[in-house]
């Protein structure tokens, strides 16, 4: 396994998440008497190597102010766009102005997954030091896939031992992510992660096997779910 790199990070948390049904944006609500969001940026703040990292948020957005680490040297903020893709890009430019080079590594990272474990974090920047593009952390499906028609019937059974749940963080270089996305978005094609814009250019990114648990909080069911097993963990 390669030594681990130095690396920038972007978070994008400019989105609403309205399929939580709150009053505000997910990445704000409450985990263990923090925000999900604080927790997130823990992931990485600790880490020895971080360079540097930015959070792409809403430009009228009220809570981020009060919370303790929006003062952080370390944390820059950026101005969130319409999709993930947009607010990505603009935190890209960001990290350009803060000096980070077209070879630097990147690490993506959504808001709401503040389940990420170190040692994840450490495989996936040993394993990716020296590939050529660059990946993300993944976990092959265990459940019969299906695929339906319009009709809500299914046409066939998936061959679930070929598709992978692509998870963050995503890591690719500065200048190639950065090109990527902003091809992408000019010629308005469907970005729904980073390494579908490195697919989009040409690329294929190499799938690194993470923990199952490094969820997306994404309804009430899962911050349910997370909150009780934080609650059980030895150090609570």
């Amino acid at each position: 396994m390669s030594r681990s790199p130095s690396f920038w990070v972007v978070i994008p948390a400019a989105g609403v998440g309205s399929r939580m049904r709150a009053d505000r944006p997910k990445q704000y609500l409450q985990l263990g008497g923090r925000t999900i969001l604080e927790h997130t940026l823990d992931c990485f703040l600790g880490h020895p190597n971080l360079l540097g990292l930015v959070v792409s948020l809403a430009e009228d957005d009220p809570w981020w102010p009060s919370l303790a680490c929006a003062s952080d040297s370390r944390i820059h903020r950026a101005a969130g766009g319409a999709e993930r893709a947009d607010s990505v890009l603009s935190g890209l430019r960001l990290l350009g102005k803060l000096g980070a080079a077209a070879d630097d590594w990147v690490l993506v990272h959504d808001a709401a997954r503040p389940n990420l474990i170190r040692e994840d974090l450490d495989r996936l920047l040993a394993e990716l030091a020296n590939d050529p593009v660059g990946g993300l952390l993944a976990v092959p499906v265990r459940d019969t896939l299906k695929r339906v028609g319009p009709d809500g019937r299914v046409r066939e059974t998936v061959d679930r031992s070929v598709i992978w749940q692509a998870y963050t963080p995503q890591m690719f270089r500065f200048g190639a992510l950065e090109e990527a996305l902003a091809g992408a978005l000019a010629r308005k094609v469907a970005i729904t992660d980073e390494a579908s814009a490195l697919e989009w250019a040409g690329q294929s990114p190499r799938l690194v096997e993470g923990r199952a648990d490094n969820l997306k909080i994404t309804r009430p069911e899962d911050l349910q779910w997370l909150a009780q097993r934080w609650s059980n963990r030895p150090e609570a």
